[in-house]
């Protein structure tokens, strides 16, 4: 149970009014008719503001004003329902400890060893023994009591029991149903089972009894593995830390660390806290947060998150988040309220049970009692080479008209749209997918297209050194000394990525450098042992004097460096460019050596002086490992048309299109002009998904019918606002989460079409005495219902691909 303040203050005639708000389990509470009993029975609290329940979690969420009612009012209205709460203000204290602090989900039932599977066994016990005596022991089935006339045999007495041992229970239910006027499975077998035994129909109502005890244990059982799942993610999250306090290690609850705090996490153990490495290196299992399959090296300065597995080294950890506020932490609270959302198809299954139940009941009374009336001698007809009798016999119609009571029950089609989406949205969240609603995950399984950002999703989204074309007599590490020279004092991420790459080819001892200039556009120049050097794009040594056209042939709107050749005389800064006459790099590149470079997206920075090139360094953004093979993936999975939208130059999209392998790809596009790029592809192909990196591509997230965002680990932006999170930079997850959701679309209309083809053919099949009351129960409502979870639990063996980085 936890309880917290609303935001907002009341005022009430003139009295300051708090609204709280509690979280109570009541693990009992499993299916949808059972929430709508204790909705009802809440809302006539007065008092009670709003109501959350979620039967996938057995928990109830009540807001209410503290003025005019109390928690104990909120236990006895759900216990007055039928359901025990667990946690709650009158519990003990080994309870309250087995809780914990915040009620998530309830806890695992004890199904098999609990007082209603003891009392199923007994009644279970006592039906076969009953059969024994009704049908093979008939000599010892003799009377042994008279009740008003009617004999009662041995086995009348053994089917009493078992109506007494497994009926009581339902029946109790059923009447909890009848006084919150709530039309449900149990009002409809508490009521069978009554008039069964009313009017002498023992063997009927005790097998009644007993099977539906069965029927619903079993149900328990596959709702308990279910909530498994959840059970699990929430696990993750350790409920200890060791903190640094004092110059000692102290062992605290997780939830008492304060930011800022330093923790130390050993091998083997969970890292307790999102934080950031402040001494040590490790590897890093955080697949369970991003669904990496592979541990990440952590050092000093890097970030980790609660829950994530510290494989090899010690590190100590500064805390930046609290227990509540972690990734995790906050994965878990999306998961869960992604559960308490109503999908469009279960919207639309509650407002069908509330016709199918009625008129099935109706169907149920009519048929026990009008053909007994009208029907005056037996009648017997031929059929398939089934001999069907119909007859007056009130017994007969009466046993049908049970049946179709049985058939009436909607559980299977109910509970079949939320158990799917439990399964598929909790099994995503254990792959480092966070799908924030059962809508997105109906609506990703109907995409016909996705568009795919580039920077940052199809790429790295940080630039690299990938060719050192040295020219003439220059050696590949005296380009690379004199360009990281030069570019030391520069900011721009150009620079950066060649001394990075100097720095891992073991380049240093770098010269000195004075009379630093940029030349804005164009690129860099400074001195060097008294010599002028320059490092720019290519346009930039045309301008010196350089003839670069052999080197440069066909690239005119290609390069990547936005280049495009000719001569000018002056810096877009003011500064004069000294006048040289023509000097031809012939000898110096091979034919056509820049024009591939720059065919390939990449952007060429030239390195030299006035009089003598030294040679030539590609950088690009590269592509991501997975890339092509995800794109690849989606199309084999059936999705019409994978697009790329970039604000990059033609030439670099046109690259990394062909690398990657998309349909179709639209460079240099403004943010609106995203916009109007996913509104064409809804116009073109149907339902659209946007992936981006969640904040500089959220007006076409929005625009999309779902919006993904890239690697959201950590990020509150993207784990706010996009529709679903990839939570690690792997956009090889998206062929899972399509494939996912395509599945779990699949299995939530079998499960529905599948239940009520059954129950139709069950209710076609009791007229013609060709369905009794035991396979009712056994197919229509225990059968359906297990067949329905099962169908759905089997979205938790989808797992993400596993591609190479070849």
């Amino acid at each position: 149970m936890t309880e917290n303040l609303d935001p907002t203050d009341r005022a009430s005639g003139g009295n300051q009014q708090q609204a709280l708000t509690v979280r109570l389990t009541v693990p009992e509470m499993d299916c949808p008719s059972c929430a709508q009993k204790v909705d009802k029975s809440l809302q006539r609290v007065a008092g009670v503001v709003d109501t959350t329940l979620q039967p996938t979690t057995g928990t109830a969420s009540v807001t209410y004003d503290s003025e005019r009612t109390s928690e104990a009012d909120l236990v006895t209205a759900i216990e007055a329902a039928g359901y025990e709460v667990i946690g709650g203000p009158d519990s003990d204290g080994d309870e309250q400890a087995e809780m914990g602090n915040g009620v998530d989900i309830a806890p695992p039932s004890k199904v098999w060893t609990s007082p209603r599977a003891k009392k199923t066994w007994i009644g279970a016990a006592l039906v076969t023994f009953g059969l024994l005596f009704e049908f093979l022991l008939t000599a010892q089935n003799v009377t042994v009591a008279s009740v008003l006339g009617y004999p009662l045999h041995a086995a009348d007495v053994l089917f009493l029991g078992a109506v007494a041992a497994s009926g009581v229970p339902v029946v109790r239910s059923g009447y909890y149903s009848a006084t919150n006027r709530s039309l449900d499975i149990d009002l409809l077998m508490g009521t069978a089972i009554i008039a069964a035994t009313g009017i002498g129909y023992f063997v009927e109502a005790a097998t009644l009894a007993v099977l539906f005890s069965i029927a619903e244990l079993l149900e328990d059982y596959a709702m308990d593995r279910a909530r498994d799942s959840l059970r699990e993610l929430m696990e993750l999250s350790p409920d200890e830390a060791t903190v640094m306090r004092d110059g000692e290690e102290v062992t605290v609850s997780a939830d008492k660390v304060e930011i800022g705090e330093t923790v130390a996490v050993r091998p083997g153990d969970k890292i307790p806290l999102d934080g950031t490495v402040v001494e040590g290196e490790s590897a890093v299992d955080q697949s369970p947060i991003t669904g990496e399959s592979v541990p990440v090296d952590k050092a000093v300065g890097d970030d980790v998150y609660a829950g994530a597995i510290n494989e090899g080294g010690y590190l100590e950890v500064a805390v930046t988040s609290t227990a509540g506020d972690s990734t995790l932490s906050r994965i878990i609270k999306l998961v869960q309220g992604a559960q308490a959302k109503k999908t469009e198809t279960e919207q639309f299954v509650d407002r069908f049970s509330g016709y199918y139940t009625p008129v099935g009941l109706g169907l149920a009374i009519l048929t026990a009692a009008i053909p007994p009336l009208v029907i005056a001698d037996p009648v017997s007809v031929t059929a398939a080479g089934y001999g069907l009798l119909f007859t007056g016999d009130w017994q007969t119609w009466f046993i049908r008209g049970l049946t179709l009571l049985v058939i009436a029950c909607p559980c299977a089609f109910v509970i079949s749209t939320p158990v799917s989406v439990v399964s598929g949205i909790t099994s995503a969240a254990k792959n480092g997918v966070l799908i924030k609603g059962g809508t997105h995950l109906e609506a990703m399984g109907g995409i016909d297209a996705v568009a795919v950002d580039k920077t940052g999703t199809l790429t790295k989204g940080e630039l690299a050194v990938t060719d050192v074309v040295p020219a003439g007599d220059t050696d590949a590490a005296t380009l690379l000394r004199r360009a990281a020279g030069l570019e030391r004092r520069s900011e721009h991420p150009i620079a950066t990525a060649i001394i990075t790459h100097a720095d891992e080819g073991g380049v240093d001892d770098l010269p000195d450098l004075t009379g630093f200039e940029s030349l804005t556009g164009k690129g860099i120049r400074g001195e060097i042992d008294g010599e002028t050097y320059y490092a720019g794009k290519p346009a930039l040594f045309e301008e010196l004097g350089f003839d670069l056209s052999r080197t440069r042939r066909e690239t005119a709107g290609v390069s990547g460096s936005g280049a495009t050749g000719g001569r000018a005389d002056h810096r877009s800064d003011g500064g004069v460019v000294p006048e040289e006459t023509a000097v031809s790099d012939t000898g110096a590149f091979a034919e056509d050596a820049l024009a591939a470079l720059e065919r390939e997206g990449k952007t060429v920075v030239m390195v030299g002086t006035d009089s003598e090139l030294l040679g030539a360094i590609a950088i690009a953004d590269e592509v991501r490992p997975t890339s092509k093979q995800a794109v690849q993936r989606l199309q084999d999975l059936g999705v019409e048309r994978v697009v790329m939208l970039t604000g990059d130059n033609e030439g670099t999209a046109r690259a990394i299109a062909d690398t990657v392998g998309v349909d179709e790809y639209r460079a240099e596009l403004l943010p609106d002009e995203k916009v109007d790029a996913v509104e064409e592809l809804q116009a073109a192909y149907g339902e659209v998904a946007m992936v981006g990196d969640g904040i500089n591509d959220a007006p076409a997230l929005a625009t999309a019918d779902v919006g993904i965002a890239m690697g959201a680990a950590g990020t509150d932006t993207a784990l706010e606002t996009a529709d679903i999170a990839l939570m690690g930079d792997d956009i090889g997850k998206l062929p899972y989460l399509y494939q996912l959701s395509h599945t779990a679309t699949d299995v939530i209309r079998q499960n529905i079409w599948v239940s009520l083809g059954a129950k139709l053919l069950l209710a076609l099949g009791v007229p013609l005495g060709l369905v009794s009351v035991a396979l009712a129960v056994v197919v229509g409502d225990m059968g359906m219902s297990l067949g329905v979870t099962g169908n759905a639990m089997r979205l938790s063996r989808i797992k993400p691909d596993r591609f190479s980085d070849a």
